[in-house]
């Protein structure tokens, strides 16, 4: 709203500045709520969920901003956005609060009050609260407090459901961690590996060259097509990258995470690949059609994913540092994207797009070799299973 009411250059830049802060903390909270808050089935959609708005977004901007990219009527676009503000921030207050938050600072009751609140009156939550409490804070503490909790079969669960939890009796796994910082989390061995995995994905998504390829597009498709038709391509590529963002929702929790990110990385190298042909021999229709795969490689995968292995792979005591470098990387990675990639296309014209092509060659292989699938396993789960490493 300070955007579009702006009088001077002054209030415009503290406009701009205030949302970019709060892009910032919705890129970390957001999918961090969604990951812990969301059932093992379901975790995967809901995940996915946050890019596709991300990408309904993009898309309803490109068509507003076609009709309104002048004066006065720009106003109108900061406008429209302050609509779903004003309703996520009225909605929000009906929202619970995550409870392995709850768990990680000993609110256990109001932790299992929230979770049933979650699953529903009628869902029986013993075992999930249990596994959340013994993925914290350890099998044996997790038993003292699930026997003193008001659970509806209280000690049964831990005679009765010893097959589903004895994956959680592990020893090895430090249980009730303080939380992390940033430079914590690059000193314990396990949650290093861990937060590297997922700041090298974080990095490869913008490093791929999406934004390069959506930023510039209409550029991209200037050298095939007149200026005027172009820019309608532009807002093409947006809805491909819509349908394709919705193809994601319903393969990631079939299909897997890992599977739909090395899908993605091919796709994204075979077609940068075919980017730096088509500009070569001057082929428009092949530049046309790679544009698209291009960005429907990227929006089955490494667009949604990166966000949702955050939440998924970081346990409770380090999720909020390793998601404020994975967030920090992300933005980081879009800002050095943005202004190089003008300079270096000036400089060697189609050429760049190989840059693309080898970075997304080399993101096949780490994805191969450190990136667990993470469908179908609750985080403590996941966790724990860098701890067998």
């Amino acid at each position: 709203m300070i955007i579009g009411l702006s009088v001077n250059t002054v209030m415009f830049i503290i406009g701009r500045v205030l949302c970019g802060i709060s892009c910032g903390l919705g890129s970390l909270v957001i999918p961090t709520y969604l990951g812990e808050v969301s059932t093992i089935k379901a975790r995967g959609i809901l995940g996915s969920f946050n890019q596709f708005f991300v990408v309904s977004g993009i898309l309803f901007s490109s068509i507003v901003g076609l009709a309104t990219a002048n004066v006065p009527l720009w106003r109108l676009n900061y406008a429209f956005v302050a609509i779903p503000a004003i309703t996520q921030s009225i909605v929000m207050t009906t929202c619970v609060e995550s409870p392995r938050w709850l768990v990680s600072i000993n609110r256990h009751d109001e932790a299992l009050e929230s979770l049933q609140k979650l699953r529903g009156k009628s869902v029986n939550v013993d075992v999930e609260f249990f596994s959340i409490l013994s993925g914290q804070l350890g099998y044996q503490r997790a038993t003292e407090i699930v026997v003193n909790a008001p659970c509806k079969h209280s000690i049964d669960i831990i005679k009765n459901e010893e097959e589903s939890i004895s994956a959680l009796k592990l020893e090895s796994v430090p249980q009730n961690r303080q939380p992390m910082s940033i430079i914590d989390i690059f000193r314990d061995p396990v949650i290093r590996k861990i937060t590297l995995i997922v700041l090298f994905h974080h990095s490869i998504q913008q490093l791929s060259g999406m934004n390069a390829v959506m930023f510039y597009s209409s550029v991209i498709f200037e050298t095939a097509l007149d200026p005027h038709t172009a820019q309608y391509m532009t807002i093409i590529s947006s809805a491909v990258n819509f349908i394709m963002s919705i193809i994601a929702v319903a393969l990631v929790d079939k299909k897997g995470r890992r599977l739909l990110t090395l899908v993605s990385e091919v796709g994204l190298f075979l077609f940068s690949l075919l980017l730096v042909i088509g500009y070569l021999y001057n082929l428009s229709s092949l530049l046309i059609v790679s544009v698209f795969l291009y960005v429907s490689s990227f929006a089955l995968g490494i667009g949604p994913i990166p966000w949702l292995i955050t939440s998924e792979m970081t346990p409770i005591y380090a999720s909020s540092a390793v998601g404020a470098a994975a967030t920090s990387m992300n933005w980081a990675m879009s800002f050095l994207v943005g202004q190089l990639f003008p300079v270096v296309f000036d400089a060697i014209q189609g050429w760049s797009f190989l840059i693309f092509s080898v970075i997304c060659l080399s993101s096949i292989f780490v994805t191969w070799c450190y990136l667990p699938e993470t469908k179908g396993r609750s985080i403590e789960s996941i966790v724990q299973g860098f701890y067998k490493l």
